[in-house]
């Protein structure tokens, strides 16, 4: 935002400062985006797992109780995002986020919402 904003009313709020200092509109859009993609429990589900173990298609499917298909799509949307990497072993395809630091972020994110210790 441009620091020559006029405010239609400047309350003395330090609004002023914090919009100097607010991310642009292609920040909000990603961040939307990934909370979109973070709305459906199944995915969520998935990433806290990924967040402390790697793991391949055939497990995450049989921790889920669902379909590999099932698990594959949830995985699809979550690569593509960028939140989670894959690495293949022979056959395997094994699933890990991409970023450890966003993953323990997350975790605590996740802890402070449901209260879980």
């Amino acid at each position: 935002m441009a620091k020559s904003f006029k405010l239609p009313h400047d309350h003395d709020l330090k609004t002023r400062s914090l919009l100097e200092e607010i991310p642009g509109d292609d920040v909000f859009e990603k961040a939307s985006g990934i909370s979109a993609l973070l709305s459906d429990a199944r995915r969520l589900e998935i990433l806290w797992l990924l967040c402390h173990v790697e793991e391949c298609v055939i497990n995450i499917a049989a921790i889920m109780k669902m379909s590999s298909p099932a698990v594959c799509h949830h995985l699809r949307a979550l690569k593509q995002s960028g939140i989670i990497k894959s690495r293949k072993d022979g056959k395997e395809v094994y699933y890990s986020v991409s970023d450890p630091g966003k993953a323990e972020a997350l975790k605590k994110l996740i802890k402070s919402i449901l209260a879980i210790d």
